[in-house]
């Protein structure tokens, strides 16, 4: 298989700096992004000219668009792009600043909009690509207390499906990446938290009674399956990663269709 042009976004922790090492071990060539360039420049150090590291802060458009054109002066083409910069906040809705929940957007829903836009150019010329964002379980379903995260992948989510019908004749596959429970440091150092209202402590009680015995998947399990992805003819456009997350969403979808049954009498008479 030829060698493919990665692009990656978040790579210097957790999925991102895993998937990125898998393109890398592989022979496949890797613009290796984080908001800190000394975060990732072991890539080179390691692996020579097959990686590119980047400082790049997604929130930023101009600097999102000057790092793509960047990737791709320098390896001459963009096959793969995996949008994986994000973060979570947990808070309650009420608990949420104004400023925690802009941020929350700005980082996990248009950073990942930036890099699309300035991504689809190249690969509508190239008449081929692949676009893969990383949303979550939490992109289809949610939880108490990270409703803004949830916010942003559901955003995500909906962005991705529309982008997928408008790219699907120049030849650019799109994927939505729905992790599961991982060990990463999403729920540690990298998490925001809002500030605690006392009113809601039962239900952060009640929330950590629902993930107790939640299996946490192992990340370093990942990549083979990330690379059947992407060397896919035909990718899917959302893949669940884990197994924790089909039987949980199955049973979230039936209850969504039951109430919307249960109500259609009503819903239809409002024609």
């Amino acid at each position: 298989m030829a060698e493919k042009i990665w692009f990656v976004t978040g790579a210097s922790k957790g999925f991102g700096r895993i998937w990125t090492e898998a393109a890398l071990k592989r022979g496949d060539k890797v613009a290796a992004t984080a908001r800190h360039i000394g975060d990732v420049r072991d890539f080179a150090e390691t692996y020579g000219d097959l990686a590119l590291p980047i400082a790049l802060d997604v929130t930023n458009r101009d600097a999102v668009f000057a790092a793509i054109k960047q990737a791709h002066e320098h390896f001459g083409r963009i096959d793969v792009v995996i949008n994986n910069a994000g973060y979570g906040l947990f808070g309650t809705i009420e608990e949420v600043s104004e400023k925690e929940a802009r941020a929350q957007i700005e980082t996990n829903l248009f950073g990942a909009l930036w890099v699309l836009q300035a991504a689809l150019p190249i690969m509508r010329a190239q008449e081929s690509g692949h676009l893969l964002s990383v949303s979550s379980i939490g992109g289809v379903s949610a939880f108490p207390t990270v409703g803004l995260y949830h916010a942003s992948k559901w955003g995500l989510e909906g962005l991705n499906q529309a982008l997928a019908q408008e790219v699907a004749d120049f030849g650019i596959k799109v994927t939505l990446i729905e992790p599961a429970g991982y060990s990463t440091d999403w729920g540690g150092k990298s998490a925001a938290h809002a500030k605690e209202i006392a009113a809601y402590e039962p239900v952060r009680e009640k929330r950590k009674d629902m993930n107790k015995d939640r299996k946490q998947g192992d990340p370093h399990a990942t990549p083979d399956a990330i690379l059947q992805v992407v060397d896919a003819e035909n990718p899917p456009l959302r893949f669940l990663l884990g197994s924790v997350g089909l039987p949980l969403i199955r049973k979230d979808y039936e209850n969504r269709l039951a109430e919307w049954d249960d109500w259609n009498a009503v819903s239809s008479r409002a024609e």
